[in-house]
């Protein structure tokens, strides 16, 4: 299948991070979303919500596929190999990210967030609310973690 697909960035990371160390806890690094000057004005509401998700390009990333199609998990040594699609890694066919993040203010374009895993210079595609009614799916469980 091909298919080009043209986007165009809304904003920027500004994170502290600009190596791939994908072991790092991100849970409470704090960024930055710088967004366009033209599209700040599409932020309007979005501080009535806890949290948000972003997508973003994994700018600094390449897909082996000999090499990233099927691996083992860095966070869980115990378990074996799974393939690309079961895992949060960077190296992805496609180099979209999405994160759900803590918003922690907004200053006219500028998004304060918490847990976003991206490097510093990470265009961004998207901004959106967080909102679990529609995100949530009952009665599934992680075939990992039955806790999940």
């Amino acid at each position: 299948m091909s298919l080009t697909i043209t986007l165009q960035a809304v904003g920027v990371v500004r994170s502290p991070y600009t190596d791939d160390d994908e072991s790092r806890d991100w849970t409470e690094v704090e960024s930055q979303i710088i967004v366009d000057d033209a599209l700040a004005p599409g932020l309007q509401g979005l501080g009535d919500y806890a949290d948000i998700v972003v997508t973003f390009v994994l700018h600094r990333f390449r897909f082996d596929p000999d090499r990233d199609l099927v691996q083992q998990p860095v966070t869980r040594p115990n378990v074996e190999p799974v393939g690309i699609f079961a895992l949060r890694t960077y190296h992805r066919p496609n180099a979209i990210g999405a994160s759900t993040v803590r918003l922690l203010g907004i200053d006219g374009g500028v998004l304060r967030v918490r847990g976003l895993d991206a490097l510093d210079g990470s265009p961004v595609l998207d901004i959106k609310p967080y909102m679990p009614p529609l995100h949530r799916r009952t009665g599934t469980m992680s075939a990992i973690d039955p806790e999940i």
